[in-house]
């Protein structure tokens, strides 16, 4: 297709077309998964932080954080 007829989809062009496609898509869901749980390095204890928030324990102020691993079971093909 040329550059010349291509057109910016617009946004509600895009939710109509993620509805049309049969996607469980909700918008909602990324407000929800914006805080993340923490395992401070000094103190062992759990921090929750937002988007925005400062990267410290509030228990003992540390500021190495390391992200807890995941419960699912993840499964690699090998080759």
């Amino acid at each position: 297709m040329p550059r010349e007829e291509y057109q910016v989809p617009t946004a509600s062009a895009s939710a109509g077309a993620v509805a049309s496609r049969g996607a469980t898509h909700d918008v909602g869901r990324h407000e929800t998964r914006s805080v993340m749980t923490y395992l401070c390095g000094d103190c062992g204890g759990h921090v929750s932080l937002g988007k925005d928030a400062v990267v410290a324990c509030p228990h003992c102020a540390g500021r190495v954080l390391y992200k807890e691993r995941t419960k699912r079971l993840v499964q690699f093909e090998a080759r």
